[in-house]
């Protein structure tokens, strides 16, 4: 695994612990709350659905499903503490009974088929090739059978500029053209659709257990 900023073994939510601070406002400068509320849109859950979020970071994603479904029961995981801490906060302020666990997309501390929804949304780069395959097992494992996976990620197919940046990242190299969706296939999933791209280079995927 490749050496991050003060010997994590995962990427903290702004590369840096000291940058958390500047994560809200960056997203937003971004536009990545439409980003999110169209992956809600996409994931479709239904009332009573389980939900987990693998990479939450700071909880804008699951905050964001757990206010547009109130009777969906809504898990955020990851493995950094300082942005778990932020999320909570976050929750609790608008009082969502969202749960926040400390774990890895790699080792899900969950029960088999324990939910109906996956999202990820900007995690899969942080990961290398290896530790992309072990997320995608266990989360096949953890979702019911015709339960869904939904990611969103700076990936698939670009041109000119922006796809020799891909190439040469070593983070993004691997979500460059089908990575993604030759990667969930290759997980077990079926019906593996690609769809819409957004903004920021992001394109979105759908896979069913």
């Amino acid at each position: 695994m490749a050496h991050h900023p003060q010997d994590h073994d995962y990427v903290p939510a702004m590369g840096k612990d000291r940058l958390l601070p500047f994560y809200d406002l960056c997203t937003w400068l971004l536009g990545v709350g439409r980003i999110h509320r169209r992956l809600v849109e996409l994931a479709a859950i239904e009332p009573g659905q389980r939900v987990l979020e693998i990479g939450c970071g700071p909880g804008g994603l699951v905050i964001r499903v757990q206010r547009t479904h109130p009777d969906a029961e809504v898990v955020g995981l990851d493995p950094d503490p300082l942005a778990l801490a932020k999320a909570r906060r976050k929750a609790a302020r608008a009082g969502l009974t969202v749960r926040f666990d400390q774990g890895k997309a790699g080792d899900l501390p969950y029960p088999d088929e324990s939910f109906d929804r996956v999202l990820s949304s900007f995690m899969l780069h942080h990961l290398d090739g290896e530790e992309k395959r072990r997320a995608m097992a266990e989360v096949r494992r953890v979702l019911r059978p015709g339960g869904q996976l939904h990611v969103v990620d700076v990936a698939g197919h670009h041109h000119g500029r922006f796809a020799h940046k891909m190439q040469r990242s070593e983070l993004l190299r691997d979500n460059a053209g089908d990575g993604i969706p030759d990667l969930v296939r290759e997980a077990g999933f079926t019906d593996v659709r690609t769809g819409e791209r957004g903004r920021l280079h992001t394109t979105f995927y759908r896979a069913t257990r």
